[in-house]
């Protein structure tokens, strides 16, 4: 049996992810397979036939999602093209909803089967896009518990294969080596702050985390806070507030300042998150990663009057299906972290939060209890299941 496996992905995770899939099928069931689509380094160190840089795919936001439609909607025209004229035995679409929904429809109405992996947040936002999923999808991989019951409802083949960070990020972290990473004093008392990857939440969440720092260094002056950013961009942006925002004892790190570093095997901010005693961050992934370092954490989110009226516009709700917005909060079914959100997300609120968070030694204990079991239920052998899932599609099809 000979594979020709199309993928689609837009992420360093999925591009990761896939190579491992990808080894996974070599090794266990076929030595002599295709692959090709769009991937990354990964997928390409491996012999993947990358028509496109993934990057090609990654945009942040509404304004660079318009700017970049002409670009990315010639490259989906090309590569259905590609796979309708040499049709793969199976497609897998790693995340990308917008492109790979629309590119699976295609190519399972031409008897292709598709495997898409990590499932739209439909559970929050526009669950009318089921319509399209079952349209589009032979088989839904899911990342959460709880997903399985809503796809076997809507009587779409699914299975729970487990969140790969899970799998990466380690069962028991170690505060005092990312303290010594970081160069942070072992005795002190650290808060990781991380505003957001994208340039909006810097500019939305950035000042009011700012000015959070402020009203704790005049009543916790002791308090050390450090600030991963995610690229040179994103860090001048924070740094430009600081020139407005004067605050002490806050840290701004990026990768440069670890550059000659070859210790460094993962992201700044899992570093940061590692070394805290508790993170305020933006609501995003990075809510699952600080669960996963058993860290307390504050989530809060802002957004601009004219982005969240694209939001309502879009999806019709004036807000989630769901009483929360952190990951965290939403896998435990309540509400085990705060969150502070729009008009509720102000500095003297979050500051407060963070101070009474840092006294309640029995809260903390808690939180570490309560992650630990929920690192453990999303902890399975990801690579492997998909790989299995992939091999059974097919050979239904045969």
């Amino acid at each position: 049996m000979k594979l020709h496996l199309g993928i689609v992905t837009g992420e360093p995770s999925g591009d990761l992810l896939a190579k491992q899939i990808l080894e996974g099928i070599r090794n266990k069931y076929l030595q002599d397979a295709i692959y090709d689509g769009i991937g990354g380094l990964e997928l390409s160190s491996i012999g993947f036939n990358s028509w496109y840089s993934m990057d090609e795919l990654s945009v942040f936001g509404y304004l660079d999602a318009i700017l970049a439609f002409p670009r990315i909607f010639s490259i989906y025209k090309n590569v259905k093209k590609r796979w309708l004229t040499n049709k793969p035995d199976v497609f897998l679409g790693i995340d990308l909803p917008d492109f790979n929904l629309r590119l699976e429809s295609s190519l399972k109405k031409n008897n292709i089967p598709t495997i898409h992996f990590i499932s739209p947040s439909i559970w929050a936002w526009r669950f009318d896009r089921i319509t399209m999923i079952k349209e589009a999808v032979s088989h839904m991989l899911v990342v959460f518990p709880f997903e399985e019951e809503i796809y076997r409802k809507e009587n779409i083949p699914v299975t729970y294969v487990g969140h790969p960070l899970a799998s990466v990020i380690p069962l028991k972290p170690s505060q005092e080596s990312a303290r010594k990473f970081l160069n942070i004093d072992p005795k002190a008392q650290v808060v990781a702050v991380l505003p957001g990857s994208r340039s909006s939440e810097i500019s939305n969440l950035g000042p009011i985390f700012l000015q959070t720092v402020k009203l704790l260094n005049k009543i916790r002056p002791d308090l050390q806070f450090i600030v991963p950013m995610v690229n040179e961009s994103r860090r001048s942006e924070f740094e430009n507030l600081l020139d407005s925002i004067e605050v002490s004892n806050l840290r701004c790190i990026s990768r440069r300042d670890y550059e000659n570093n070859i210790l460094i095997n993962k992201p700044l901010s899992w570093y940061a998150m590692e070394a805290s005693d508790l993170v305020l961050l933006s609501s995003g992934t990075a809510t699952l990663e600080a669960a996963l370092f058993k860290k307390p954490m504050i989530i809060s989110y802002v957004l601009s009057p004219l982005v969240k009226k694209i939001m309502t516009w879009q999806s019709g709700q004036n807000k989630p299906y769901l009483p929360w917005i952190g990951l965290p909060n939403i896998l435990m079914n309540r509400f085990v972290v705060p969150e502070f959100v729009q008009d509720n997300a102000t500095p003297k609120k979050l500051a407060e939060a963070v101070l009474n968070i840092l006294l309640d030694r029995t809260y903390c204990s808690s939180i570490v209890d309560c992650f630990q079991n929920m690192h453990k239920d999303l902890k399975l052998d990801t690579p492997k299941l998909v790989a299995e899932t992939i091999i059974k599609v097919v050979k239904k099809t045969m």
